[in-house]
């Protein structure tokens, strides 16, 4: 049997199908299972969970149309199932999806915008929940496409090797970090696309939390982020007069998993590294504003999720619409006026207690 993991949507949604995918490998370990990627950070993962026979990499948002086309053109008719991972309710995901032609194409039937982004080309076919989360609908997404009943639900999978460790050796003796310290990471980044750096918590907030853990607990703060968001950390930094913050810049999505596991607890909007650091079976606080959590809680490792649940969220579902707010009163509320003594107090929780939650 041949199988292709479609997974286009971005590093997070891609780890939250490694569970299934590991399921997926103990039920057909004689199966060809590939993948097609468009970011370079999902191929990283990727390559790491020696789950796949080969991994294709295209930058679908980089070239042109008729260059996509072309590329897609090549994988059709060689594939028995293709699956897009949910969530990825995109026309252009579902078209690809098509043109691949696999006899069984599986991809999740949303309850928004369904139908307009051509959810109908697939073949089989789940209703999206918003009780469950996304690994939850990625493994019976995939049940339905094989026929089959999957009784575990894994780990999210990201590993990590002797070279990753040497490379977070060296870098945190050049920071001066040993291990009596107490490591606190941050990502005060998200996704920008599609209107999401709505959903990210201030950076002066992180800059006050970050005050506080470094008065009363000693913290040293690691704050971690993409090329992109160098001003944004530097944002962070620069309203905190310590010399314990450090603003973290590594070359690749494996050398900052590396960096990351040498934190204690992790703070972080709803974002990929959200993801890495539950990979990591880290700590993680997740400040959370319209995101629905059920989808994205930190999978399988301690957390607690700071929140005001106000009337109105969640509301952000998976949709390509850019996000946006109904209120009146105050745009995004649910994230502007979450305070820091807050979310202090929620980590507080975290260490003193630790379950998942």
């Amino acid at each position: 049997m041949k199988i292709l993991i479609l997974a286009l949507s971005g590093i997070g949604d891609a780890l939250m199908f490694t569970p299934v995918l590991q399921l997926l490998r103990i039920k057909f370990p004689e199966a060809e299972i590939d993948a097609l990627v468009m970011y370079k950070g999902v191929k990283e993962i990727y390559e790491r969970t020696n789950l796949f026979s080969a991994i294709h990499y295209f930058d679908f948002l980089g070239e042109s149309k008729l260059s996509s086309l072309k590329f897609v053109f090549k994988f059709r008719g060689k594939y028995d199932a293709s699956i897009n991972v949910y969530p990825s309710n995109r026309k252009e995901y579902n078209l690809i999806n098509f043109i691949i032609g696999a006899k069984k194409r599986g991809a999740v039937q949303y309850l928004r915008s369904d139908f307009s982004n051509l959810g109908f080309l697939n073949t089989h076919r789940i209703l999206e929940n918003d009780s469950l989360h996304n690994v939850e609908e990625n493994i019976l997404l995939c049940e339905k496409v094989f026929s089959t009943k999957f009784t575990e639900q894994p780990l999210l999978s990201f590993p990590l090797d002797r070279e990753d460790e040497l490379f977070r050796e060296k870098y945190l003796i050049e920071l001066g970090i040993d291990s009596s310290d107490f490591v606190v990471g941050f990502h005060p980044g998200c996704s920008a696309l599609k209107n999401h750096t709505k959903r990210r918590w201030e950076p002066e907030k992180f800059s006050q939390l970050a005050g506080s853990l470094i008065e009363k607990k000693k913290a040293k703060i690691l704050i971690f982020g993409g090329p992109e968001e160098r001003e944004l950390q530097n944002a962070v930094a620069q309203n905190i007069d310590s010399e314990n913050v450090f603003i973290i810049k590594t070359q690749t999505l494996s050398q900052t998993a590396s960096v990351m596991q040498r934190c204690n607890i992790f703070v972080t909007n709803d974002s990929s590294l959200m993801h890495v650091a539950s990979a990591l079976q880290l700590k993680v606080l997740a400040v959370i504003g319209p995101t629905n959590t059920n989808y994205i809680s930190p999978w399988k490792t301690a957390h607690r999720i700071a929140s005001l649940n106000l009337e109105c969220s969640p509301c952000f579902f998976y949709s390509p619409k850019p996000l946006s707010c109904k209120r009146t009163d105050l745009q995004f509320k649910c994230i502007k006026k979450l305070e820091a003594e807050k979310v202090f107090s929620v980590l507080e929780e975290l260490l003193t207690d630790g379950n998942q939650r």
